[in-house]
């Protein structure tokens, strides 16, 4: 299949999460058609992107070890992702990462996910927190950012600030997850 196919078949996808799993296996089913669906994901401008980043947010959720020869292209250009139906599963897809990453089982993220791709994430994670994203991605962003707090010891701090700052402006879900971090970071720090 080429990208142009891949492309059109991805029309077909829609917010149900039986149409979503169904491309999500058919592209494990067919790894050479990851490089195609990220290609189309960072068409950021292109609303078939959204459905792109679907695709490979399930695939991620199925099969997340398919995503490692492909970490490299994912985290040099997930920045640029910026329609909100397509933030959502880059950042989930973050987040699967870094809870593979931390995970008590042995699994290959642990040793594919290499600094520079930590630190795009931290970068990442830390724009959606900052921009005006949805609660969703904020969320996702404020997990993994509490995750690698654990290596990188300027997070936390930067993490809390920012936390503390847009608390009263934000959501009651942005605050609920916020509080959740927020005494998760103080019971580490304790």
């Amino acid at each position: 299949m080429t990208t142009k196919q891949l492309y059109k078949e991805l029309n077909y996808v829609n917010h149900s999460r039986e149409k979503r799993l169904f491309y999500a296996n058919m592209v494990i089913s067919n790894p050479d058609l990851i490089p195609k669906l990220l290609e189309i994901l960072f068409m950021v401008d292109d609303k078939v992107s959204c459905r792109a980043a679907w695709v490979y947010e399930f695939m991620c959720g199925e099969h997340l070890e398919a995503s490692i020869p492909y970490l490299d292209t994912f985290t040099m250009h997930m920045n640029k992702v910026h329609l909100d139906p397509a933030v959502r599963p880059v950042a989930k897809v973050c987040e699967y990462l870094v809870k593979a990453y931390y995970s008590k089982e042995q699994n290959q993220i642990k040793s594919a996910l290499l600094p520079i791709y930590k630190e795009r994430i931290i970068e990442a994670c830390f724009d959606w927190m900052i921009n005006d994203e949805k609660i969703a991605p904020k969320a996702y962003a404020m997990n993994v950012l509490y995750l690698l707090g654990q290596d990188y010891d300027w997070i936390h701090p930067e993490l809390v600030m920012i936390l503390e700052r847009d608390y009263q402006m934000q959501s009651s879900g942005f605050k609920a997850r916020a509080r959740h971090i927020l005494k998760k970071v103080k019971k580490n720090n304790t």
